[in-house]
């Protein structure tokens, strides 16, 4: 019995697509000057052939690791620095946009107006740190502290904390309100609300973001390492400049061991919180 093909009834919407895709990326691409054929010029294929057989076998001189091991221990303290500036920072924040802490709602069910108009402009704040890049915030500061890792230090604390209590605001204000609401309407005050009513539920969630966080401020050290920042970023611009891929190897290879760690130790506080 032969079987019978129908054609695709949508493939007229798919061929419009792919056209509409392809019509669109050609003028990005342009825009972009994207010119992957650089990539197989005979300097360019010369010089990726002796990076990447100098990449394969990572260095590991006693001196270079002795150096790499302080440059890691100075990457995990500038991320757990700006981490804990922005902690500082973003925690009364988060306190003040949070609309389910709010008295001014319960009687009424409408926030006071100046209230509210507290809430926004903090929003609005918090809005302009985490919108511009950490990489930018270190630039500044290279200029203004100079080399080394305060200017990173700082460029994580003002990006994350817009971040962080952006996140934690929106984490506390997606559980239940029952437990918060009923402690605001007996006469608790705001902070055993939130220490009693918001935080048990949402208290797994909150640690969770913030190791994924201070997992980012590592791996962002390292991008601002390319401007001056300090830690082993600094390093690996260093190595990349000198096209010395044995030192880049080695390099990325403790960067991967350092963001596993950071992975272990948030299974560790989610399983200890759950």
């Amino acid at each position: 019995m032969t079987k019978v093909l129908h054609p695709d009834p949508a493939w007229r919407t798919r061929v419009t697509a792919a056209a509409v895709f392809i019509v669109l990326l050609v003028p990005m691409l342009a825009a972009s000057e994207f010119k992957p054929w650089a990539l197989f010029d005979a300097q360019s294929l010369r010089a990726t052939g002796m990076f990447l057989g100098d990449f394969l076998t990572p260095s590991s001189e006693p001196e270079f690791l002795a150096m790499v091991l302080r440059e890691t221990w100075q990457t995990v303290a500038i991320a757990s620095a700006g981490l804990t500036l922005a902690l500082l920072a973003a925690i009364p924040a988060t306190f003040v946009i949070s609309e389910r802490l709010s008295i001014s709602r319960l009687g009424t069910g409408r926030m006071h107006p100046l209230a509210a108009g507290v809430r926004q402009l903090l929003r609005w704040i918090l809005v302009i740190l985490r919108s511009v890049p950490e990489l930018v915030w270190a630039l500044l500061f290279v200029r203004i502290v100079g080399l080394g890792p305060t200017a990173g230090v700082l460029a994580i604390a003002l990006s994350y904390s817009g971040m962080l209590a952006k996140v934690y605001a929106e984490i506390l204000e997606s559980g239940d309100a029952h437990a918060t609401d009923a402690l605001l309407a007996n006469g608790g005050g705001r902070l055993p609300a939130l220490l009693y009513g918001a935080l048990p539920e949402s208290s797994a969630e909150l640690v969770s973001y913030t190791v994924y966080r201070w997992e980012c401020a590592i791996r962002g050290s390292a991008v601002m390492g390319f401007v001056g920042a300090g830690g082993l970023g600094q390093r690996l611009d260093e190595s990349t400049r000198m096209m010395a891929g044995g030192e880049v190897a080695t390099i990325l290879t403790m960067f991967v061991l350092l963001v596993a760690a950071a992975d272990l130790v948030s299974k560790f506080l989610r399983r200890r919180l759950g």
